[in-house]
């Protein structure tokens, strides 16, 4: 299909006590324009972890850095009737293990009036075919350890658990030393 995008889903029928015009949800990369409304469903992701704040400047400077080098990674959302509902954000890396390209889910998120919809397991479908089609080799992702919800959802979209356990070391910069890669 031509402008980068793929039509899923194309039509969906709504119900509300009586029959309403059908919707269009389309899941396609994300673009420059889309930024804020990006960053503020980040802020309600980040406001639901334990491990992360909502920081508009950080959320936006993150993404800013996958927008402006492809090679970092893609940033997906879904629309439905052109507005953005959910996005996914994957980033590229290596593995030595596997010996090539694999993803790192580092965000999936709809809005919170538009789950309980699909649209989450569209947008993850969207980016396992995505991974197959460029051949990467895992999609390695982390989500909350008390949130049985989201590991169960994954799961059914065939991921399990690793024995390898998450650590972090946060690097904190003050703006005196701070120097770009």
């Amino acid at each position: 299909m031509g402008g980068g995008h793929i039509r899923i889903a194309t039509v969906e029928r709504l119900w509300n006590n009586e029959s309403r015009p059908m919707s269009e949800v389309v899941i396609e990369p994300a673009v420059f324009e889309d930024l804020d409304e990006l960053s503020n469903l980040l802020g309600e992701l980040f406001s639901e972890e334990q491990d992360f704040r909502p920081n508009k400047q950080k959320q936006l400077q993150g993404l800013r850095l996958i927008f402006e080098q492809p090679n970092r990674g893609r940033v997906f959302v879904l629309r439905r009737d052109r507005t953005i509902v959910g996005m996914i954000n994957l980033l590229f890396t290596i593995s030595t293990a596997e010996g090539g390209f694999v993803l790192l889910l580092e965000d999936l998120v709809v809005h919170d009036a538009f789950r309980g919809h699909g649209y989450g397991s569209k947008l993850l479908e969207h980016a396992i075919e995505f991974a197959k089609q460029k051949n990467f080799l895992r999609i390695t992702l982390l989500t909350d350890r008390p949130e049985l919800r989201s590991q169960n959802f994954f799961k059914r979209h065939g991921f399990f658990e690793s024995h390898m356990l998450p650590m972090r070391l946060l690097i904190s910069h003050d703006a005196s030393n701070a120097q770009t890669l």
